[in-house]
């Protein structure tokens, strides 16, 4: 991805937008041990007993990172988020790709570096074992590479575009939003005739056979992921979400960026090649904000490409040196200031005092408290009469809560957790007993199907931090009035 400049028009890429990798790769994994894991990360951990071609709310591609990272690297958060920060540094390298792509020097490369590895959702996602960074890096490079197709007269480069792009269907099914948005942004530009390219439906042919197997298991279980998005659309389609939406585009690309961001839309619509580009970002744009309101982030993969725009057009100006300096640096304070709001930098017990922080960054609090949240349950458990203890079982209310569990629950010997949510509905009750149900933040759901349910305890969060398991409910169900089967598609839920 580094060719000479006669094939790109701009000089190789420079020091700077590697060393700025490096750095965001450095700091990510100097906090990667911070706190403790996810609750999405404990469910991927979970999946890696439970490997397949799909599930319910993803495609198999981050839970199987995560399997083979704590094979390899050992059960850590710090093991399982090395790949999760590599990806983000490979995002920050494309952003500079692409400033070298769009004719930018190496000034242009570097602010477009800074810009994207400064973005608070870039920095937040790659703290994490999930999805989103993956699909941050794939659209990134799926937009280089149709660049270089439509501006360099690279046709082949459709065909990596559709790599890419395959092998993000098997993280998400979000990249064929970005698919639509970009075939339309072709269809009503002036570049619409490279709808007709063999090279371009290569690509679409290569990318729906890596998806394939994703597809393939959507299909033999009903297609759950259509479920999982109406779900989502019901949960996060109100008045609030829509009205945070748009300042919640700019709180993500960092407010001290918005000006870069400025100048590259309005460069991606004054000229006339990548005008297509523009018009499928806010298609997109439009799309989230008219049908999912509650997740901006969904739009975020267009940020490589606009801080790239933007520093080439910032470049073009021949600013002098002082601006140049400006430039860099206004990004970069921004990028600074949010570290400590993104990553886990802070002591746990000034966190803990700080209660906004869990609207602010909800992610930081979900990383605190499952190791203390399964010693609760198995107070309860061990409270039990033993014979009681030889039929009983552990249902939860959330994957979080059954991923910790699952993950934490072996060293006391507890039986394997039990759930209603997500792909834990799938994997279904098995042979576990039902006699007896220590019901962990789920009581509501189980107590139409129990004669009785006693309440044992409230679970309190470590130092009180502001976070979802904080006061959950622990309770015990006895009697049911039949067998697991017999009433688990009522505890079945997406979210």
């Amino acid at each position: 991805m580094t060719d000479g400049p006669g094939r790109s028009g701009a000089p190789a890429v420079g020091r700077g937008v590697w060393l700025i990798a490096a750095g965001f790769a450095a700091i990510e994994l100097a906090a990667s041990s911070r706190y403790g894991f996810h609750r999405d990360e404990l469910y991927f951990l979970a999946a890696g007993n439970h490997l397949a071609l799909g599930y319910v709310d993803q495609g198999p591609l981050a839970p199987l990172i995560v399997h083979l990272s704590a094979l390899m690297m050992g059960g850590s958060p710090s093991a399982i988020r090395v790949v999760p920060a590599l990806a983000g540094a490979a995002t920050v390298t494309v952003g500079g790709l692409i400033a070298r792509t769009l004719g930018g020097g190496r000034f242009a490369q570097a602010l477009a570096a800074v810009a994207t590895a400064a973005a608070p959702v870039i920095l937040g996602a790659a703290h994490l074992a999930g999805t989103t960074v993956y699909d941050l890096l794939g659209w990134a490079l799926i937009m280089l590479f149709v660049l270089r197709a439509v501006l360099h007269d690279q046709p082949r480069c459709w065909l990596w575009a559709g790599v890419v792009a395959g092998v993000d269907l098997e993280n998400k099914n979000l990249v064929l939003l970005l698919a639509l948005a970009l075939a339309l942004g072709l269809l009503v530009s002036p570049s619409r005739s490279l709808l007709r390219s063999r090279w371009l439906w290569a690509g679409v042919g290569i990318a729906a056979l890596l998806g394939l197997p994703n597809l393939v298991w959507q299909a033999s279980h009903g297609f759950p992921a259509v479920a999982m998005s109406r779900a989502l659309q019901s949960e996060h389609s109100s008045g609030g979400d829509r009205a945070s939406d748009l300042p919640a585009q700019l709180v993500y690309m960092g407010l001290l960026a918005v000006p870069l961001a400025v100048a590259g839309v309005r460069y991606l619509i004054r000229r006339r090649e990548p005008r297509f580009l523009a018009v499928a970002a806010g298609l997109l744009l439009a799309y989230v904000f008219i049908d999912i309101p509650g997740r901006p982030y969904y739009t975020d993969g267009f940020l490589p490409l606009i801080f790239a725009a933007g520093a080439v057009a910032v470049e073009s100006r021949a600013p002098s040196a002082a601006r140049r300096r400006a430039w860099i640096a206004t990004p970069a304070l921004g990028g600074i200031l949010a570290l400590v709001l993104i990553l886990p930098l802070l002591p746990l017990a000034t966190f803990a005092k700080l209660r906004f922080m869990h609207k602010l960054n909800y992610d930081q609090g979900e990383t605190v408290g499952w190791p203390q949240l399964t010693q609760s349950v198995d107070r309860v458990y061990e409270a039990l009469p033993a014979r009681r203890r030889a039929g009983a079982s552990i249902f939860t209310g959330n994957y979080g809560e059954a991923g910790a569990i699952a993950w934490y629950g072996p060293a006391y010997r507890l039986p394997t957790p039990l759930s209603g949510h997500n792909n834990y509905s799938l994997w279904g009750p098995g042979r576990a007993p039902d006699a007896t149900v220590i019901a962990l933040g789920s009581v509501a759901e189980l107590q139409p199907h129990f004669a009785r349910c006693t309440f044992d305890a409230t679970f309190h969060s470590p130092l009180n931090v502001n976070n979802d398991e904080n006061g959950v409910q622990i309770w015990t169900c006895t009697a049911p009035h039949g067998p697991w089967r017999s009433f688990w598609p009522a505890l079945r839920h997406y979210d």
